[in-house]
């Protein structure tokens, strides 16, 4: 069986009592880096696993043996942080784990996108998930072109060192749309800006932070 599993963001205690019931039982413990995960694991008091990587380096070769464990043994599947399969490493296992009839079971907790979602002071009734942005700066630009005809609200993602520069391309395509923001959510130095782009930017004190941007619909 495989349970994917939810863990904390920011704050280690965000986690659910099923995750940390699930994380006892299971007999393979498959996440992004094992730093992340044994970190978290000693946080909760949960004694050494077998470990297993499935990232985006994963082959289908090792989708294959991952899918034969997940057959014969308790899997609990993690990222380094929020729920796996969203943006993060996991949806290929779950398609294999389905073919072969094996149970796939989801264990609830923290996620980037609700916790944005449940930052905004607009009603949102739809929205476009757009996610990470081309890195390559033409493609990138073509993107933010094609993202201009978009009326609904539109969520964003990056990495965390293009947080000032996806900020700048922000005010230069929808300056006339309001903006938020969330930087470093549920930790300690979690900051909100929500307002015009050219205000978020003339705020922004992190030049390299995780975070996710929702441009508000269109007026």
């Amino acid at each position: 069986m495989l349970y994917l599993v939810a863990t904390p963001i920011g704050d280690s205690s965000e986690i659910t009592l099923r995750a940390i019931e699930i994380l006892k039982a299971a007999d393979i413990i498959l996440c992004e880096s094992t730093k992340e995960t044994s970190t978290l694991l000693k946080k909760l008091d949960i004694k050494a696993k077998r470990y297993e990587i499935l990232n985006e380096h994963s082959t289908q070769e090792d989708l294959v043996a991952l899918t034969e464990l997940c057959k014969n043994h308790t899997v609990a599947l993690v990222s380094d942080c929020g729920t796996p399969g969203f943006c993060d490493p996991g949806n290929h296992l779950v398609q294999f784990c389905r073919k072969n009839k094996i149970q796939v079971k989801s264990v609830l907790g923290a996620s980037a996108l609700m916790g944005l979602l449940s930052l905004s002071s607009q009603k949102l009734n739809q929205f476009l998930f757009r996610g990470f942005m081309p890195a390559e700066n033409e493609a990138r630009n073509k993107e933010w072109i094609k993202l201009k005809t978009e009326k609904n609200a539109i969520i964003i993602m990056d990495t965390p060192y293009r947080l000032k520069k996806t900020m700048e391309e922000v005010v230069q395509h929808f300056n006339s749309r309001d903006v938020l923001l969330v930087i470093n959510l549920s930790q300690d130095d979690e900051t909100i800006l929500e307002g015009r782009p050219s205000y978020v930017l003339q705020n922004l004190s992190f030049s390299k932070a995780e975070f996710m941007l929702m441009i508000y619909p269109a007026s």
